[in-house]
């Protein structure tokens, strides 16, 4: 019997691109999408619904506040066996959901990272601050956690009882690199593969800004070195860095 997979989008004014992300994504596999609606001032909710997703609303602002709204979504009706991850502005191409959960419905993986370093991408695609960010915060997770990673991109796909396991809490910037060092310290069998990348629709809300940029940065940063010293299961409520 195929594994159930279910997607979650955070969305945040992204009533241009929504239509072409949902549009993209294969169903099947999908079974069904849930857009969490963050706050959007815009038609967000409109178009993912017209699109054929489920939507849910979340008020606090984070990218990790969305995605864990859309799991406890999912929590509450009938989990999936896969939970894959995707942004709404289409920067991400959902054709290739496929590649991702592969590895996992075959038992060789319980996450899969999408690698835009690895994968082609558009000129232009992946900013420059983006990139510098990201090689720092791979290089600290190589020498810290002994795991080589190319990529912290949102595109991605993990089993649903080993992304529970992982007791993710991360409110905004931190989530991705919190789910990928959890990972790591649980013995999870992570994998990257090659994913495409484009010019997104819209302005980026953190590279796309300085403010933006930084506090990504550092809480990316805070993120890898919070967890390098604590057993799993040790983690507090308060998961912002401090002051």
């Amino acid at each position: 019997m195929p594994p159930t997979i279910d997607v979650v989008i955070p969305a945040y004014n992204e009533e241009a691109s929504l239509p072409l992300v949902l549009a993209a994504v294969p169903r099947p596999p999908v079974r069904r999408i849930i857009v969490v609606d963050n706050a959007s001032t815009d038609t967000t909710a409109r178009a993912a619904r017209a699109g054929g997703a489920v939507v849910v609303r979340e008020e606090r602002q984070g990218y990790g506040s969305a995605c864990l709204t859309g799991l406890a979504h999912l929590r509450a009706d009938s989990p999936p066996s896969i939970v894959v991850f995707l942004d709404g502005d289409y920067s991400d191409s959902p054709e290739e959901l496929p590649d991702l959960v592969a590895p996992i419905a075959d038992g060789r993986a319980d996450l899969v990272i999408g690698s835009r370093v690895q994968g082609q991408r558009q000129a232009g695609a992946l900013l420059p601050q983006a990139r510098a960010g990201n090689l720092v915060a791979c290089l600290l997770i190589r020498l810290l956690y002994r795991h080589r990673y190319t990529d912290l991109g949102p595109f991605r796909a993990i089993r649903w009882d080993a992304l529970e396991d992982l007791e993710m809490q991360d409110q905004d910037f931190g989530w991705t690199a919190e789910m990928q060092v959890k990972a790591l310290k649980q013995g999870l069998s992570v994998l990257e593969v090659p994913v495409s990348y484009r010019r997104r629709i819209g302005v980026s809300k953190i590279t796309g800004t300085v403010k933006g940029t930084l506090a990504a940065g550092y809480k990316i940063l805070y993120t890898v070195l919070r967890y390098s010293g604590r057993r799993h299961g040790s983690d507090t409520a308060n998961t912002q860095p401090p002051a």
